[in-house]
């Protein structure tokens, strides 16, 4: 079925990254939209995860700008940037848990450090269970990290961003490393997410199957620039040797 644009989320316009001679973003442009499933795909070291680390303020662009949610992030100061963060889902490609938490503490770490949006919770546990539930993981709350398999660290860390309810989530390779049992599973779970909670995801990856069953649109990331972006079909049969080089 055809994705219906609806407003956008994110806006991105001439964004320009450089480290020393590497100039890893050179104009990249794009937009987010509402409900949308983006996928972007680039060779190693394209520039991919520094793009998403610029968009959550891990990384300052050298030019450009990005605006989440109609806001300007280079005009908003630590505060305001914190808050919007907790609108914006970040699921790194280690899954990034606490190693000394059990997964029921990994989960309330979020909730505890953003006191301002929930206010002080007294009793953690529907919270944690509903974003367990989410990813089929109850029965692991009280499991350490060491106990859990790689795609269960996967899960967690996805229930521990959906625990603060974010409109955007940024997905940085999330199939990589998982054998190919597993990868479905995370692809079935982005789906049921995006479905569930309605949200505006960016997902990257170089798993082409990931992108055939999840892309809304897909953009190539090439020389640093919004080379060509479309439909999974488009981009696929298109025969352009810098596209169909991604698809061989």
């Amino acid at each position: 079925m055809q994705f219906e644009y609806k407003s956008a989320v994110i806006k991105i316009t001439g964004l320009k990254k450089w480290f020393g001679e590497n100039h890893v973003l050179n104009g990249f442009d794009m937009e987010l939209f509402e409900g949308e499933n983006l996928v972007i795909m680039g060779k190693s070291g394209s520039g991919k995860s520094v793009l998403i680390k610029c968009i959550v303020g891990l990384v300052e662009p050298d030019s450009g700008t990005i605006e989440v949610m109609g806001q300007d992030m280079s005009q908003l100061d630590e505060q305001k940037l914190d808050d919007l963060r907790t609108d914006v889902g970040f699921l790194f490609q280690g899954s990034a848990l606490y190693d000394s938490m059990t997964v029921r503490e990994n989960l309330e770490f979020p909730l505890r450090r953003h006191v301002k949006k929930f206010g002080k919770i007294d009793d953690t546990t529907p919270l944690v269970m509903e974003a367990l539930e989410s990813v089929g993981l109850a029965h692991a709350i009280n499991l350490m990290p060491e106990e859990l398999s790689g795609g269960m660290k996967r899960r967690v860390a996805l229930a521990r961003t959906l625990i603060l309810k974010p409109k955007i989530i940024l997905y940085d390779e999330p199939t990589t490393g998982l054998d190919p049992i597993t990868a479905k599973e995370i692809i079935a779970l982005i789906q049921s997410v995006q479905a569930k909670y309605k949200t505006a995801s960016i997902i990257i990856t170089h798993d082409t199957d990931c992108a055939k069953s999840i892309a809304d649109r897909m953009i190539l990331l090439i020389n640093g620039t919004n080379y060509v972006e479309g439909t999974f079909d488009k981009l696929f049969t298109s025969s352009d040797p810098e596209v169909a080089a991604f698809f061989k």
